[in-house]
């Protein structure tokens, strides 16, 4: 049977500890400091309980925070689906003045009216885009009117640029601003009500000494808070062509100012056809709603509990009813520019200003940077050793 070895340690400096037989008791080898056996096993004991209960702690919130992913992944639902019954293809009268593009590029279908032209892909910059067949398209409930113009868009892809300074030169001026585009992105928005629970693991931790001691306490809480919220017009993206993370970055938007649809705010502009249907867009959707709760389930947390030193999520328990969904047009300047081979891709906020995209990083001026941090630094030293070495 093997046995365990604990090398004891002074509590007081934390050098080794030795068993002197004349006094009986223990002795530190560095600060002389002396404790009785009984005194020290106490002490040891104490903190292998500490290390125990946080190993288990540990091992809780671990299983915790897997069981609450899989939760996420599993929310549940009254049995109702998305009531997407309010969607209609019926454009009336509005119907005569609108036209269809498709491109045989990427695929995407644009809609417009007959002022507008399409010239040209905003999602993959094709120069071809062919007359499509203007049937079967959903009419949208809403839109919300761009506010930024494209002066706007282009001066702030201009300041953007600014803002970068490992940005290939060559870049920015074969970077055609111009062609920057005004399209309608399409959206779901869905309305329901979500009621649930969220359970937090919550400590306070309170150090103070004790003689030549430094002692910390850890105190740990379950903490749960319960509620329910209705939300409108959670908004999931409906566009295959405009990556999701794009979409999610440039939010939000303000929904105060959304307009029923009218093709009156088409004119210079193209709005993407929806190819993400409503029950493809499900998961997604139910993921954003809980999400809403939960986030306010931790506002509330935030205002009503106090003075924990930590506070983490370990589990959740959220019930979704849907309701209604809603089709709506959202505003975004997009540029799509092709540069030494590689696509990049641009989309601004039509009505905020908040611009996501990626860049090119110009090697050499990498290079530059590095060698204009370096060379400092090698004077420095070279200095160094000549004064060392007088």
């Amino acid at each position: 049977m093997a046995t365990q070895i604990t090398n004891y340690q002074c509590p007081a400096c934390t050098g080794p500890l030795h068993f002197v037989g004349e006094s009986g008791r223990l002795e530190c080898d560095y600060c002389g400091s002396s404790f009785d056996i009984a005194e020290i096993e106490a002490f040891y004991a104490e903190k292998e309980a500490k290390a125990a209960e946080a190993a288990q702690k540990q091992e809780e919130t671990e299983a915790a925070q897997k069981t609450a992913e899989a939760e996420e992944q599993q929310t549940a639902a009254d049995g109702s689906d998305w009531d997407a019954s309010g969607l209609s293809e019926d454009w009336g009268a509005d119907a005569v003045g609108m036209k269809a593009y498709c491109c045989p590029s990427c695929g995407a279908e644009l809609l417009c009216d007959a002022t507008t032209a399409a010239t040209s892909c905003p999602y993959c910059g094709n120069p071809s885009v062919l007359p499509g067949q203007f049937a079967g398209i959903l009419k949208p409930d809403f839109v919300l009117p761009f506010k930024l113009s494209k002066e706007d868009a282009i001066k702030t892809l201009k300041k953007h640029y600014l803002k970068k300074p490992l940005l290939p030169s060559t870049f920015s001026k074969a970077n055609h601003l111009e062609e920057i585009k005004g399209v309608y992105v399409p959206f779901w928005m869905y309305d329901g009500e979500a009621s649930g629970s969220a359970q937090f693991h919550a400590t306070q931790v309170h150090t103070y000494t004790s003689g030549d001691y430094e002692i910390t306490e850890t105190s740990h809480f379950d903490v749960r808070r319960a509620g329910s919220i209705a939300f409108e017009k959670i908004p999931v993206d409906a566009s295959s062509k405009m990556p999701d993370d794009y979409m999610d970055s440039i939010e939000p938007y303000d929904y105060a100012e959304l307009r029923p649809f009218s093709t009156a705010y088409l004119p210079g502009f193209l709005a993407d056809k929806y190819d993400v249907s409503v029950e493809d867009s499900r998961e997604r959707a139910d993921k954003r709603c809980a999400g809403s709760l939960v986030s306010a389930l931790l506002r509330a947390l935030e205002r009503t509990v106090s003075g924990y030193t930590t506070c983490n999520e370990t589990s959740r328990d959220i019930h979704l009813k849907r309701g209604k969904v809603h089709y709506a047009l959202l505003p975004v300047w997009i540029l799509n520019t092709r540069w030494e081979g590689k696509d990049f891709l641009f989309a601004m906020n039509g009505q905020t200003g908040k611009l996501v995209g990626n860049l090119p990083v110009s090697t050499k001026r990498v290079i530059g940077l590095f060698a204009a941090i370096a060379a400092p630094l090698i004077a420095i030293s070279v200095t160094a050793l000549l004064l060392l070495a007088r």
